[in-house]
């Protein structure tokens, strides 16, 4: 019988989790169990999705030579980003932006090509199907930290790229590369945060009531 009702300890743990979720960049090496990373992955295909459609596909990254490949186009894709900033492009590039070379296990995470599905996305349909693919890694950086691992989402690489390295069909769209594994500690407080980049919005910015916040 499906549990209908969760403790209060239990819902703690909840808000606990998503609170200390974090952003890594900086992995130790190490591995991640094949039954740890199969509770990850299953708590990913968990998750919510427009019309049921299940738009997310996910590539174990195994080769050494293959996760070199995708470190080239993220470090080029740094410097492309690099070159379209001004005042802050030194402050850039000393960022650590991925840990692709240092995490246990990196996945590719890929929006599938469009199987046509109506429901719940006539008016928006990619963007109905990346929400979905997103809830899909949210899940993945929940069930993660609660196994007490860091995740990191790489977005620095141009998908067509990503796509042709992987073996993509037509269609599909590479969104992220997720960076798993052991860390030595984790960020108190979100990385850029901390670095200066950026800082959480406060909550009367986010949240108006029946209209746009001012």
């Amino acid at each position: 019988m499906a549990q209908t009702k969760f403790s209060e300890q239990e819902r703690d743990v909840v808000y606990r989790v998503i609170h200390a979720r974090r952003d890594m960049r900086h992995f130790v090496g190490g591995e991640v169990e094949d039954k740890v990373l199969s509770r990850i992955l299953k708590a990913a295909h968990a998750a919510p999705s427009v019309g049921y459609m299940q738009p997310w596909r996910f590539v174990r990254i195994t080769k050494s030579d293959l996760r070199e490949s995708l470190v080239t186009l993220v470090e080029a894709e740094k410097q492309r980003t690099s070159d379209d900033m001004d005042e802050r492009k030194a402050e850039f590039m000393r960022l650590k932006i991925e840990g692709i070379r240092d995490c246990a296990e990196l996945i590719a995470v890929i929006l599938a090509p469009d199987d046509g599905t109506v429901f719940g996305r006539r008016t928006m349909p990619e963007e109905m199907a990346l929400c979905s693919v997103s809830c899909a890694i949210e899940n993945m950086w929940l069930a993660a930290r609660s196994e007490n691992l860091g995740m990191g989402w790489v977005s620095f690489f141009k998908p067509a790229d990503v796509a042709v390295l992987l073996g993509c069909p037509d269609g599909a769209k590479p969104i992220a590369l997720l960076c798993l594994g052991p860390v030595k500690e984790f960020y108190d407080k979100p990385m850029l945060e901390t670095e200066g980049w950026r800082e959480r919005e406060p909550m009367n910015v986010v949240l108006a009531e029946d209209c746009y916040p001012a």
